[in-house]
């Protein structure tokens, strides 16, 4: 159903240095970018290396994150081991912990996942819901 998704950050250098690191992770990288220090219109879209932008940060005046709203979002992980480097460099990268790496038989016999909150306040997840 979805094409893509973007998100509003404050800082965009902030922002991409940490997703950067944390979808590299899971096999993602930068696929674009459009950086012009001051424009408001500035933006990196990461995805599959040679496909296009499956995910965006776009650099806003505020970000549309606030606390206690649902909202948040799953990034596909190819295992269990590159949850927990997801996790890892969203630590070291600004992020804040919202649930580390592990089963969640709550939401399903295979589902392995860790939640993280990042430097602007949205909350994302990686997971792989496969045996094995």
């Amino acid at each position: 159903m979805l094409h893509h998704i973007s998100f509003a950050v404050t800082d965009i250098e902030r922002a991409a240095k940490f997703y950067d690191k944390t979808l590299a992770a899971l096999g993602y990288v930068r696929v674009f970018e459009d950086l012009c220090p001051g424009d408001e219109d500035q933006a990196v879209g990461y995805g599959l290396e040679g496909q296009g932008d499956k995910f965006c940060i776009k650099q806003a005046s505020r970000s549309s994150a606030s606390e206690g709203h649902g909202f948040h979002l799953a990034f596909a992980a190819p295992d269990r081991n590159s949850v927990h480097e997801f996790h890892r460099q969203a630590l070291l990268n600004g992020g804040t912990d919202n649930g580390g790496p592990g089963p969640r038989p709550d939401y399903g016999p295979n589902y392995y996942a860790c939640f993280v909150i990042d430097p602007d306040g949205h909350r994302i997840e990686a997971v792989i819901n496969s045996a094995g």
